[in-house]
């Protein structure tokens, strides 16, 4: 968990920094916009599976799945962010 929360403080950072290169235009923003509801979508289902499968099999067995769940919300909340800074520099 201090992986996750020093990898998020780390590109936090970055994004504060890069917004002084260039602005995105309207339609990067609304795209930005649809990757963070569908990263937030995706958490939440992610979330409720591991509630379920901890309720049905316990938490000791369902812990490997849900170490796998947090890594893939942290990777598709990483790319995001990615694409977000790369389209903030693209532009000019």
């Amino acid at each position: 968990m201090k992986n996750y929360l020093s990898s998020l403080l780390a590109l936090t950072c970055i994004a504060s920094f890069s917004s002084a290169f260039a602005a995105e235009t309207t339609a990067e923003k609304a795209k930005t916009v649809a990757n963070r509801t569908a990263d937030v979508t995706k958490e939440t289902a992610r979330n409720l599976s591991d509630k379920v499968c901890e309720m049905i099999d316990g938490k000791m067995k369902c812990l490997p799945k849900k170490i796998k769940r947090k890594a893939q919300t942290m990777k598709d909340k990483a790319g995001t962010k990615a694409t977000e800074i790369k389209n903030k520099v693209d532009n000019p």
